[in-house]
């Protein structure tokens, strides 16, 4: 048995600022438990690299939903980081913050968490490279990539073909509008990733407050009379228990986190009942509201030079790889996703309802065991993805059984409401829409998926079922709000019923936010930590 003040329960990006933030002033002993093991990874710092790390066991928790009707069938496939880092280490590096909206509606509902408290966060957490304004902060401990150099060539005929159908170029999807196509930020550093590992977590274990224990897989929090004393964990074969002094704090993630409530005796009470796991709080949204961003390609054959010409070849390769290693700059010290937008299926909308992704590249033939992000397709394609910002289809995360090494049952139920269906539908039509224009239209040399004779609305809405598939945003199942009834932690994320215990991550999320969730997970843990540093005084 052991002590410490404060418990973090995962080492992902929520996780990572908390060890920040609470060792700071010193005063507070910090234990970080990680599932998983070190970053220290060729593949993880390498930008591009994380193509190797989507079917990798060492690194990733590979894990998968159930048959999916909405998906016509599938079991879709959901990376998650098993790693320091967590999913800021195998991601695509793409840093939006969502709409001012969605943190209008948290706010509502949540004290503390509108738009000027979190703007407020963000620029105390950030040093953008473009500069600090009244929308971007410069000084913080993130950097955040401008990304403007090294752009492929064909990044400026996609914005001009965005113009050409409406959509105005945008410089900065993080400041005073979402709305509009534009390059992407990134959270890449002179050419690393710039995982929460790096930026928060390596510096925090120099301090001499802080462990972080890898490889300890916690497999339950230790409630004792209402209260989360420490946790039990599995490391080499053995069980350790470590008592908190102060607060327990999960922040496995979307997935982990209600998984590891449920096998505590925190959640749907039949459910816990029937593995014959003690209910110590029935509450049946553990694990529900389930939200993620579903996602499509559509590809095109290209009459000019792609990614693919770089990057297929034996020398395509080395020449990267040499320009990597004495510059690094090229297309290793990137992601994919060079450019992209946000659009709105109809005018009607008060704000955009679509997210796209614009990549110089294809990967149309499977590659087994990794997504081949580094052996594209042998001629010369270009993708265009978008995703749904506000879906409404809710799913959930349910223990399978009562061992805590069986990963959940994860229902996604994806394009389960005929919103989500009409939405996409409507937005696929667009993706064509864009490709049409001159800019584009003029280089392209056919459409490859999901090809010219899918054309009525009923094959649209099979292709896209047969080829979407989350974007790896998992969010809300432990969410956040003030009624007992409907969530799980309340607006200081502190677990309902369970004194001690608080949910730090994306699972807390009131709702989904309309882009990548990476900067609102690193935000949950940047504002989780002030105030667990101000509760405790």
């Amino acid at each position: 048995m052991d002590e410490t003040d404060y418990i973090i329960v995962g080492a992902g990006s929520a996780g990572c600022v908390l060890a920040e933030r609470l060792s700071a002033s010193g005063k507070h002993r910090v234990t970080v438990l990680e599932a998983g093991g070190s970053d220290r990874r060729f593949f993880v710092h390498l930008p591009l690299g994380y193509g190797k790390l989507f079917y990798d066991p060492t690194v990733n928790w590979l894990y998968k939903t159930e048959p999916d009707a909405g998906l016509n069938g599938a079991r879709d496939h959901w990376p998650r980081g098993r790693v320091l880092g967590g999913s800021s280490s195998i991601n695509a590096m793409v840093y939006i913050r969502g709409h001012q909206a969605d943190y209008e509606e948290w706010g509502a509902a949540n004290p503390g968490w509108g738009w000027e408290e979190c703007l407020s966060a963000y620029k105390a957490m950030e040093d953008t490279e473009a500069g600090g304004d009244d929308w971007r902060g410069k000084g913080g401990p993130l950097f955040v990539s401008a990304n403007r150099t090294g752009l492929h060539p064909l990044v400026s005929d996609y914005l001009a073909a965005c113009a050409s159908a409406g959509l105005a170029e945008n410089a900065d999807f993080n400041g005073a509008e979402q709305e509009g196509a534009g390059v992407y930020q990134m959270t890449i550093k002179g050419g690393r990733r710039n995982s929460a590992a790096r930026a928060f977590l390596r510096p925090a274990m120099k301090r001499a407050n802080v462990r972080v224990v890898t490889g300890a897989m916690v497999t339950r929090v230790v409630i004792e009379a209402g209260r989360a004393v420490g946790v039990e964990y599995r490391r080499g074969g053995e069980t350790h228990v470590l008592r908190a002094k102060a607060e327990v704090i999960l922040a496995g993630g979307a997935i982990n986190s209600p998984q590891l409530l449920q096998l505590s005796g925190v959640g749907p009470g039949a459910l816990l009942q029937g593995l014959g796991i003690p209910v110590l709080r029935d509450n049946a949204n553990v694990g529900d509201h389930l939200s993620d961003h579903q996602g499509i390609n559509y590809t095109w054959a290209m009459t000019v030079p792609t990614y693919n010409d770089e990057l297929r070849p034996w020398w395509g390769k080395l020449r990267a790889g040499m320009q990597y290693v004495l510059t690094r700059g090229g297309p290793l010290s990137k992601s994919i996703n060079h450019a992209g937008g946000f659009f709105r299926t109809s005018p009607d909308l008060p704000r955009p309802n679509m997210q796209l992704y614009f990549q110089a590249f294809s990967t149309l033939i499977p590659r087994e065991g990794e997504r081949p992000v580094l052996d594209p397709d042998p001629w010369s394609g270009m993708s265009i993805g978008l995703s749904n910002c506000r879906p409404t289809s809710r799913g959930h995360i349910r223990l399978r059984s009562a061992d805590p090494m069986m990963h959940p049952v994860i229902t996604a139920n994806a394009f389960s409401t005929n919103h989500d269906v009409e939405e996409m539908l409507a937005a696929v039509k667009y993706l064509r829409h864009l490709a049409a224009q001159p800019p584009l239209a003029r280089l392209i040399k056919e459409e490859l998926r999901p090809g010219p004779q899918v054309v009525t609305d009923e094959a649209l809405i099979d292709d896209f079922r047969s080829r979407s598939g989350t974007v790896y945003h998992p969010s809300c199942t432990c969410r956040m709000g003030g009624d007992a009834a409907t969530s799980v932690v309340d607006a200081r994320l502190k677990v309902h019923g369970v004194e001690g215990l608080r949910v730090i991550d994306a699972s807390a999320f009131p709702n989904l936010i309309a882009g990548n969730t990476n900067a609102p997970a690193l935000l949950m843990g940047w504002k989780g930590a002030e105030m667990v540093l101000a509760d405790a005084r």
